[in-house]
């Protein structure tokens, strides 16, 4: 995979990271979840099971409202 298109993939990802962690944050882990695999399945992006982990968690640590959206840090094109 090439470096243009590994950063596509991230900033692809980065996009539905934001649009999830700016609307769903509030709510329960399982629709956090579910809007963001339903996102990146859209964006025909993928993450690791690692990075999806973290970024869930960051997501859920912004309930306390002083947080911002995690920052995507590897993603691939979905296969």
């Amino acid at each position: 995979m090439t470096d243009e298109v590994k950063q596509a993939a991230i900033e692809a990802a980065q996009r539905v990271v934001d649009e999830v962690s700016s609307w769903q944050y509030s709510a329960e882990d399982s629709t956090i979840a579910d809007q963001l695999d339903e996102g990146l399945a859209k964006a025909q992006v993928a993450l690791s099971d690692d990075e999806r982990t973290r970024i869930l968690a960051e997501i859920d640590g912004m309930k306390d409202e002083q947080s911002s959206a995690p920052q995507v840090r590897s993603a691939a094109p979905a296969e």
